[in-house]
């Protein structure tokens, strides 16, 4: 079966074709960084139009890529959210017609789901069963995955997502935007003696997180001492370094939390945090210490992307899932909502 998969959920236009028996045919992204960047943050109207802009070229750079044309495909799945409706609403439009034009199936993927088995697209996956944090811009939980499609959410965020406290933290510093792969790269070069951040909600049990906390802990620390410093840029370094080494803690406390609770040596990494150095290279050692397995898809796979769609749009049309021709989708969306694939 051969997939065509559309990822439109907020500011990156990603396309892919996966096809089930040769794996990953090909996959092109467009970023909006510098669409949003003048304004701090994304605006949803501007990404809109932007999907609107780029997704057909996408669709036909991404198909003469893989070496096929529209005809030989078998399916399209597309996010239906959770995300921004307006862009959302922009991808889902283009599936939909598409598959009605072609007179093939069309699937509905959930956006964290997707994340979720990003790293099953890559050479020794593990098996099912396994734990898996998501960790991004807009979402950082912990779930318990016992099948495709089956997921419970064991820990979440309350507040801030761990990326979101990155960009947030990187902003009030004056890093401009996207600031967190910034803030990260920052920290390379801090004192790991200079500050010592908190570690939100690891004094007490459960899996939840909150970041938000050490944001605004951040942003006092900044305060309090940019006006007594006349080395700007290496107080930024500190606060990033502390900042990052208490947003990594926190993760890596909690994750072998959830692995001890439900009894699996299996987890995986997937969303935009993913990416970040620090976090693979402190898990990999915990995983060792404590001889748990530990799997992140490859960094450009760890951002949005339309290879997970394509994947993860494959295994339910292969279960003979698809939806109507109604075009769908929604800015909220529970993962323990979806069905599992069977």
């Amino acid at each position: 079966m051969i997939v065509l998969g559309i990822e439109s959920s907020c500011d990156e236009t990603g396309l892919a074709v996966y096809d089930s028996e040769k794996g990953l045919l090909a996959h092109v992204l467009h970023s909006q960084v510098e669409v949003h960047a003048e304004y701090g943050g994304v605006v949803p109207e501007l990404a809109s139009r932007d999907h609107i802009r780029y997704l057909l070229p996408l669709a036909e750079k991404v198909l003469d890529q893989a070496g096929i044309c529209r005809h030989e495909l078998d399916g399209i799945a597309y996010t239906a959210g959770p995300g921004l409706i307006g862009a959302l609403m922009s991808g889902a439009s283009v599936a939909r017609s598409l598959a009605w034009a072609l007179s093939i199936p069309a699937v509905e993927v959930h956006h964290m789901e997707g994340h979720l088995l990003a790293p099953l697209l890559e050479a020794g996956a593990p098996e099912l069963p396994f734990v898996a944090l998501l960790v991004s811009g807009g979402h950082t939980l912990l779930a318990q995955v016992e099948a495709i499609g089956s997921y419970e959410i064991i820990g979440q965020s309350l507040d801030d997502a761990a990326g979101e406290a990155f960009d947030k933290t990187a902003k009030m510093m004056g890093l401009g935007y996207p600031g967190g792969p910034v803030l990260a790269k920052l920290a390379e070069t801090g004192r790991k003696d200079r500050f010592k951040f908190p570690r939100p909600m690891t004094d007490r049990p459960g899996l939840d997180f909150s970041f938000s906390g050490l944001k605004t802990f951040a942003l006092n620390t900044w305060m309090q001492h940019r006006q007594a410093t006349d080395d700007e840029d290496q107080l930024r370094a500190d606060i990033a370094c502390a900042f990052e080494d208490a947003v990594v803690d926190t993760l890596l406390i909690k994750c072998r939390r959830a692995l001890q609770q439900v009894g699996c040596h299996r987890l995986i990494v997937a969303g935009g945090v993913g990416a970040n150095q620090r976090l693979r290279q402190r898990l990999h050692q915990l995983g060792k210490k404590h001889r748990f397995s530990v799997n992140f898809p490859r960094f450009e796979f760890c951002t949005d992307n339309g290879a997970m769609i394509a994947f993860a749009g494959c295994l339910r049309l292969q279960a003979g899932q698809s939806q109507a021709l109604d075009i769908d989708a929604r800015a909220r969306w529970p993962m323990e909502n979806l069905s599992p694939v069977e």
